[in-house]
């Protein structure tokens, strides 16, 4: 089955997400040896605008914004820097022990000190958020969306967020927009709502609606129960065989997906990975430039710049050889710079896409 994209749409793509900030320590030091930090806006689902938005396609957050907050604020900048709109009510925070917006502190890792994230969500706003807080009819009928995007991570965070994930995929569904879901499993996330056993039962019913179902290995088998066969516990060995036969049975479970995609790790340490991307569409597996020895800055925010470049790649070309390859190199560029967002150029992307080196450009 091919992807039809409609082509009388406002937005390029639109996410339902939880917007947030995350800290990471200078110099890629460990967070207790660190007294200099950077900031940035952040959440899963946004990072996946990025490539569409920075190209100048009109792109939409769907969320929700603590009223008065200098983060709320530092946010919102961000997003319109990133030439990205948003939709969201501004609720009050209710004291200082009420609403506020997800904190991430990240360690990106060096050499074999493994990269780790904490995430300190208390009170998070984005937790709130309800499918009667949008009207699908105007922004998938009126306005019209290309392409409708959301995550593991997202519905996740609340039993309401879960219900956002799928009435949004349904609607999208009724008015021909193509939709695509990170399957982004987090056991720390799903614990707080019934553990494994709902994320199963809640990625199976969001499976239903989806076109484009991204995910890796671990994912597949924890948040799907469709296992891989072959790969070790440490997966260190990633057989494309194993692969392939995942996918097959994924689609005869869901004849639903048009395409699935995952990326390919091989951890050698925090700062060196083997990395691809590998893409079944119309009954096809395609297979990114492989590159191994990848050195690596900061890989939080690799797997959402492959699926922001898989997205842009289908949506431009309808061609998965392409778009796996678009999806490969922006996730490449996006773990050389710090923090989970890469702004590359259309030039950088085309040209690790093509199979360009580093090499000095004059």
């Amino acid at each position: 089955m091919e992807l039809n994209l409609r082509s009388n749409y406002r937005y390029a793509i639109a996410c339902p997400t939880s917007m947030g900030v995350r800290i990471t320590p200078d110099n890629r030091m460990a967070v207790h040896n660190s007294n200099h930090f950077y900031m940035q806006a952040t959440s899963a689902e946004s990072n996946v605008l990025n490539v569409a938005s920075s190209l100048g396609n009109e792109c939409l957050v769907l969320t929700k914004f603590v009223k008065g907050s200098p983060i709320a604020q530092f946010i919102k900048n961000d997003l319109r820097r990133r030439n990205i709109n948003y939709e969201g009510v501004e609720v009050d925070q209710g004291g200082p022990w009420g609403y506020r917006h997800q904190f991430n502190i990240a360690d990106s890792g060096f050499g074999m000190r493994a990269p780790r994230v904490w995430n300190d969500r208390a009170g998070e706003v984005g937790r709130t958020l309800d499918a009667k807080g949008y009207d699908t009819k105007k922004l998938f009928g009126k306005e019209g969306v290309r392409w409708f995007h959301t995550g593991g991570i997202f519905a996740a965070l609340s039993e309401t967020t879960a219900e956002v994930a799928i009435e949004a995929l349904k609607a999208a569904k009724k008015y021909g927009t193509i939709t695509s879901y990170d399957l982004n499993y987090r056991a720390s996330l799903w614990k707080s709502i019934g553990g494994q056993a709902k994320a199963q039962e809640v990625n199976r019913e969001i499976a239903k609606y989806v076109d484009v179902m991204i995910g890796n290995e671990e994912d597949f088998t924890a948040a799907l129960g469709i296992e891989v066969e072959g790969v070790d516990e440490n997966l260190t060995t990633l057989p494309i065989e194993g692969f392939r036969r995942m996918i097959e049975t994924a689609v005869k479970q869901y004849p639903n997906f048009k395409a699935v995609a995952t990326t390919l790790r091989s951890v050698k340490s925090a700062t060196i990975n083997d990395w691809s991307a590998i893409c079944w569409y119309k009954g096809e597996l395609h297979r990114s430039i492989e590159r191994p020895g990848l050195e690596i800055y900061d890989r939080v925010g690799g797997g959402d710049s492959f699926a922001s470049g898989l997205i842009y790649g289908f949506m431009t070309f309808d061609d998965a050889e392409k778009a796996v390859n678009y999806g490969a190199a922006h996730g490449a560029l996006a773990m050389t710079t710090p923090g989970d967002t890469s702004m590359a150029t259309k030039a950088d992307v085309e040209k690790l896409a093509g199979g360009g080196s580093a090499r000095v450009d004059r």
